[in-house]
């Protein structure tokens, strides 16, 4: 038998040019889609990276609590009570406050993420963390995130190149005096869209960094363990409806989620980049019909004279739709091997998790699909106005 080379395809082959220009066109539209959903699904990985990596089934935090970057501090008070529930089994502080640390090179300040905890009950699930936990137990010395971004100095070069007495100045906020600790390990964590860096260090010295400006009773997050074959959704409704209602509850998930929508829903970038994505998919579904729509005017006489020798609308309606079907393809193909180079590209200089997952190569290769065939539905009204007698 021999192949036959669809219709379609020869439609789009006869003019080369028209084809690239619209390959390039809905390739620039799928990178796009690309950039949106990256940079989305990177805002929620690292604003949620210390959600993700602490240790606990439930979560205290005030009810004034908004997200984790901007702090809403309460009584320690609080996260004991609940060591009086049922099922219950231990409970770990946590402190965070932004602080300046001051590059040991260039002497320049910059906000860095602190985060205090008690080393006998560690709150953070790394294992980088828990090899260093003794370090963390001398006092003023603290375990810097490799991770951060390189405003803060050759720090963690300086200490995997073996220089491990190295010392900083951290500054309270609003403060000039600074307050020096010693590095003592690294860890990976990252940065996020509202932190460039993390230190991680001891509860004294967290409150030692900042004795003005933070009582030793007053607390960011409290870490709930629960004893096993405990109920979580039960704990967390008992918590709820016996403790004072300045603090709320969450489990792992909860608070994972809330973290998200406060970013998708109350922060300009969350809004900005679900704003973006639409308008690309709306954008592309604009000019893959002008493609479309031009070929099949261009065409016009020879659908005419295919209806003339007994072809059904039918027929030319699935020339059209096999037209949107490969033109997605062809332009899917550039645009995702663009889009993994792009995606290394920014990752190494934003040290965000921008990744290429396979959930999003799916989701853009349905997208694109869906818009060439939403434009192909547009574009036939021209075809079904093919008469033969525009010909004859």
């Amino acid at each position: 038998m021999i192949f036959k080379i669809p219709l379609a395809w020869l439609q789009l082959a006869q003019q080369k040019v028209r084809l690239l220009v619209a390959v390039a066109g809905i390739g620039f539209i799928v990178l796009l889609m690309f950039v949106q959903l990256g940079f989305q699904d990177a805002l929620y990985s690292s604003a949620t990276a210390v959600h993700q990596n602490l240790k606990g089934d439930l979560f205290l935090v005030s009810s004034q609590y908004k997200s984790l970057t901007s702090n809403q501090s309460f009584s320690r008070t609080r996260l004991y009570q609940s060591l009086g529930f049922d099922g219950v089994e231990s409970v770990s502080p946590m402190y965070l406050q932004f602080a300046k640390l001051k590059n040991p090179a260039t002497g320049e300040k910059y906000s860095i993420y602190v985060i205090g905890f008690d080393p006998g009950r560690p709150v953070i699930n790394l294992p980088e963390v828990e090899k260093n936990l003794d370090k963390l137990k001398i006092p003023d010395v603290m375990l810097f995130d490799r991770g951060s971004r390189p405003e803060f100095g050759p720090i963690a070069e300086k200490f995997n190149a073996g220089d491990t007495t190295q010392t900083v100045e951290i500054f309270p906020f609003n403060s000039l005096i600074g307050y020096r600790v010693r590095i003592g390990g690294l860890f990976t964590l990252g940065p996020s869209f509202g932190v460039d860096g993390n230190l991680l260090v001891s509860d004294s010295t967290f409150l030692r960094i900042n004795p003005n400006t933070r009582p030793a009773d007053m607390i960011d997050i409290g870490l709930i363990s629960l004893k096993p074959g405990t109920n979580a959704e039960t704990v967390v409704k008992n918590l709820q409806a016996s403790l004072p209602n300045d603090v709320q509850v969450f489990t792992r998930q909860g608070f994972i989620d809330f973290e998200k929508k406060y970013w998708a829903v109350r922060t300009p970038i969350g809004f900005i980049l679900n704003l973006m994505l639409t308008m690309a998919a709306v954008v592309g579904v604009v000019i893959v019909y002008q493609i479309l729509y031009s070929n099949i005017a261009t065409q016009f006489v020879a659908y005419a004279t295919l209806k003339a020798i007994g072809y059904a609308n039918r027929y030319l309606l699935n020339v059209v739709f096999q037209q949107a079907l490969i033109l997605s393809i062809l332009g899917y193909i550039p645009g995702f091997i663009t889009s993994v180079l792009l995606y290394s590209f920014a990752a190494e200089a934003t040290k965000l998790p921008i990744l290429m997952t396979t959930n999003n190569a799916l989701i853009v290769l349905t997208s694109t699909v869906l818009m060439c065939i939403t434009s192909g539905a547009l574009a036939i009204n021209k075809l079904r106005s093919a008469d033969p007698g525009d010909i004859f």
